[in-house]
């Protein structure tokens, strides 16, 4: 191993991480001969060193939260040559580093990084874009929209669902049509969510287990913009059934197409600027991560 480089969000939720990200490269510097530090001021920088330097590291290390993550696997994907990834948890909710066993303490996901345990996993690739845990529209998607900054900078996670309670007030269904080689669906829906990982919001709900190496997302759908059936679907995952309602349905499949009427804005590892209809495909064991003890 010869080169790594580290693009670091300074705006991430844990300021612990920027603040001492010496510390990081020194402890990396005992198994690299050269580390070098990128830090982000804007949306898009991280893409941007990441494209740079991809053809001249062996490993690109993510440092930050969903959003980093998100933006860096974006720049990854569509290289024919790809250095090995990594993920230090420096935000909210860090869905994917806990998708992959990474400790949230970052100074031991280093440690866990130093082991070089890696492992080829699935992405997501949605019309231009490529997810790594989760995409959805409707519900979900709207919760993400109306989390207040300061709330979700004071209260982290829980923010999530306190938005989701306030946001169910005044929720309304929509028509959807699903076309996949599984199965097919038309009909009202609140929600849909298509899962790659298994966490969502920081907690392992809807999906626990989901497995990133199948080539398969997970697919939900619940009819009816109502707490009890969410609550249902929670409850069935976390006691790993397949929810067993009208109301509520859960497929597997490695491609669909989504329509929607009227169209809808879509959530895809949090990122919200893309509006339906989509086409997605599982692209199996894609990605080269290094990961910490799966969780069971």
């Amino acid at each position: 191993m010869n080169k790594a480089a580290i693009i670091v969000n300074p705006n991430a939720g844990n300021k612990k991480l920027v603040e001492n990200i010496h510390e990081v490269v020194k402890r990396l510097e005992e198994k690299y001969s050269k580390v070098i530090v990128y830090e982000t001021k804007e949306v898009g920088d991280g893409g941007e060193f990441l494209t740079k330097i991809a053809g001249e590291v062996d490993l690109v290390i993510g440092a930050g939260g969903d959003g980093t993550v998100y933006e860096l696997v974006n720049a990854l994907c569509p290289l024919k040559k790809r250095p090995l990834f990594a993920i230090l948890p420096g935000g909210t909710c860090n869905d994917f580093s806990r998708a992959i066993g990474m400790d949230q303490d970052p100074f031991k996901a280093v440690e866990q990084i130093l082991e070089h345990k890696v492992e080829q996993l699935d992405v997501g690739h949605c019309n231009a874009d490529y997810f790594l845990n989760f995409w959805g529209v409707g519900l979900i998607t709207q919760v993400s929209t109306n989390i207040d900054s300061q709330v979700k900078d004071r209260f982290g996670r829980l923010s999530y669902y306190l938005s989701a309670a306030q946001t169910l007030k005044d929720y309304e269904s929509f028509n959807l049509e699903i076309e996949s080689p599984d199965f097919t669906y038309q009909g009202d829906a609140a929600m849909l969510i298509v899962g790659n990982g298994p966490f969502t919001g920081g907690v392992r709900a809807f999906f626990p287990d989901t497995d990133i190496q199948d080539g398969k997302f997970d697919i939900l759908i619940v009819k009816e913009p109502s707490l009890r059936l969410i609550w249902d679907a929670l409850q069935s995952k976390l006691l790993k059934q397949i929810p067993s309602s009208e109301e509520i349905h859960y497929y597997k499949t490695g491609r669909l197409k989504v329509k929607a009427s009227p169209g809808q804005l879509i959530d895809c590892d949090g990122e919200r600027y893309a509006h339906t209809p989509a086409e997605m495909v599982n692209l199996e064991k894609y990605l080269s991560v290094i990961v910490g003890n799966f969780p069971s």
